[in-house]
């Protein structure tokens, strides 16, 4: 197998870490967060690190920046070099300085990084006011020329725009606009993709490569996702517990990883092969959606106007047992259905019946005694689950509600918690006190407390990283066979739809433009859109655990193009 790559011994060093360790402020007895971290990084170079949550990368990338949580978090030894210049004990004004203009950053956030009440070109501005003497004319002409360079479309709209009124990605736009106004030596970022649909996300990737190429930065990429790293890097950090474990180029670490650590992690990506399909738990169908519309606005008391049409005649049933996926970009419908499909919002057309029952014109006092009978796990449990609930309340608030004594909803709720492989004494904790991939854990406990018929997972699995996620999935599984629910799958990854859905349905601006079994759909798409959305899934020409290419003339390069 042939590999292309780009040396770079002989370009400048943008970035040196030696032996840098970070530990709790004044807590120099603890176990360091980071644990003598070395690092090298040169201009024009993509450096991905990779590990699971808690590992210390987001770490790494604030001590850099110097911002790390003050009363927190503390360099406690080693050294960080800017281009030959020591800023490892850097004073905040000197810090400011070099911010935007020597080193930036883009966050995975961009909502919670960009001010709501400021227009978002005036936050871009804000970055060539701070740091340069240009009038005002100059900044408005450098930002509108800077948010060109990164393909907004009508720019003049977008820069008087608020945050909120972008898209995802759009927003994600305006944050590397930002970062990269002022040419700076070294881009960190921070999970900028994680939340992104497939399609924005490659196209993020690929303006990031871009603006490198066309101001030879060097970046610091940080990723959970191996798939994305299979795709941009040129040289990979693995992390594990505040340490480096393994260093090497894509090529040897793809093809020739030494830890089991690397290999783990690697060995949990999921690939776009469809499972084999189950044959169903049980007779007949456990729900059964018809002609599904939902609009958003419509006529009001002073304006008429069609409305936003989010979902249009959308019809699927699922059997006892099975998954269906429903799978698109961010805005095609797929999260409006599984809303109005658990009568979070009304839908304004077509019929829903769950377990027998007709439920789309039920009234809210009507539909109570029938929510027990399909249940949600929503993407972020950490907001779904009541902070100053323990989880023994939480487990057991439901079956309480429906009739169940307290004693016999205490003892299901140990059971479940060892269902999901958390220990008996976390009964008695609060959510902040576990990880995510646990507190989602907590979330599947709950949702399979009622012993519902249909379970509902809106991108459950999107903001884990890829070995819980792997877990994740795999107790999805555990208890759809235990206990032949069936499962509606909402996710824009299609890698992981193949790990989990027995039948795949499309969504594209709110209409129906594929279903069919999963085998079919993802391996012989018969639409243009979902032959577009398999392209754009990152590292779909590698078999991660077996450590080759699917197909060798796509094998990595060193960076996406």
């Amino acid at each position: 197998m042939e590999f292309k790559s780009k040396d770079f011994s002989d370009a400048k060093r943008v970035l040196k870490l030696r032996k840098l360790s970070v530990g709790l402020t004044g807590r120099p007895d603890a176990d360091p967060v980071l644990n003598e971290i070395d690092l090298d990084i040169r201009a024009g170079e993509t450096h991905c690190l990779v590990g699971e949550s808690g590992s210390g990368k987001s770490v790494t990338s604030l001590a850099v920046m110097g911002l790390l949580p003050k009363d927190a978090l503390e360099i406690q030894g080693g050294l960080i070099e800017l281009e030959g210049a020591e800023i490892t004990n850097a004073k905040p004004a000197q810090m400011r300085e070099l911010r935007a203009r020597r080193i930036a950053m883009i966050f995975q956030e961009p909502m919670t990084a960009l001010n709501p009440v400021l227009r978002v070109g005036e936050q871009i501005e804000e970055v060539l006011n701070m740091h340069t003497d240009m009038s005002r004319a100059e900044a408005k002409k450098r930002t509108i020329d800077m948010m060109e360079q990164v393909h907004l479309p009508d720019v003049e709209r977008i820069y008087s725009a608020f945050p909120h009124q972008l898209s995802g990605g759009q927003r994600q736009r305006i944050m590397i606009a930002m970062a990269l106004i002022l040419d700076p030596d070294l881009l960190i970022a921070d999970e900028p993709t994680t939340a992104l649909d497939v399609t924005t996300q490659l196209q993020i990737l690929k303006l990031i490569s871009e603006m490198q190429e066309r101001h030879g930065t060097a970046v610091l990429f940080i990723t959970h996702d191996m798939g994305v790293v299979a795709e941009i890097a040129d040289t990979v950090s693995v992390m594990q517990k505040g340490r480096i474990v393994e260093r090497a180029s894509i090529r040897d670490l793809l093809t020739h990883p030494k830890e089991e650590y690397t290999r783990t992690l690697l060995a949990a990506v999921p690939n776009l092969a469809p499972r084999p399909a189950r044959a169903a738990a049980g007779a007949g169908d456990v729900i059964k959606v018809e002609g599904l519309e939902m609009t958003y606005g419509g006529t009001g008391f002073f304006r008429k106007s069609a409305g936003v049409k989010a979902a249009q005649d959308v019809n699927f049933s699922i059997a006892p047992g099975r998954t269906l996926g429903i799978v698109g970009e961010s805005g095609s419908g797929k999260s409006t259905v599984a809303r109005c499909v658990m009568r979070l919002i009304d839908p304004t057309g077509g019929a829903v019946t769950v377990a027998g029952k007709e439920i789309a014109q039920l009234s809210r006092r009507q539909l109570q005694p029938h929510r027990k009978h399909f249940q949600i796990v929503f993407q972020d449990p950490y907001r779904s689950l009541n902070p100053r609930w323990t989880v023994a309340r939480s487990l057991c608030e439901g079956p309480i509600n429906f009739g169940t004594s307290k004693a016999d909803a205490m003892a299901h709720a140990a059971e479940l918690l060892e269902l999901v492989n958390l220990p008996r004494d976390a009964l008695d904790r609060y959510p902040h006190q576990f990880s995510g991939g646990q507190r989602q854990r907590l979330a599947i406990a709950r949702a399979v407390a009622m012993k519902p018929d249909l379970l509902v997972a809106d991108e459950a699995v999107s903001a884990l990283d890829v070995s819980v996620q792997a877990q994740v999935l795999d107790l999805l599984d555990d208890v759809q066979d235990r206990f032949g629910i069936a499962m509606l799958f909402i996710t824009h990854d299609l890698r992981v739809a193949a790990q989990i859905c027995d039948e795949v349905l499309v969504m594209q601006k709110g209409l129906v433009v594929e279903h069919g079994p999963a085998g079919e759909v993802l391996a012989n798409p018969s639409h243009d859109y979902t032959r577009n959305l398999i392209e754009a899934a990152p590292g779909r020409h590698w078999d991660f655990a077996n450590f080759r290419a699917l197909d060798t003339t796509r094998a990595p390069q060193g960076a996406i193009s």
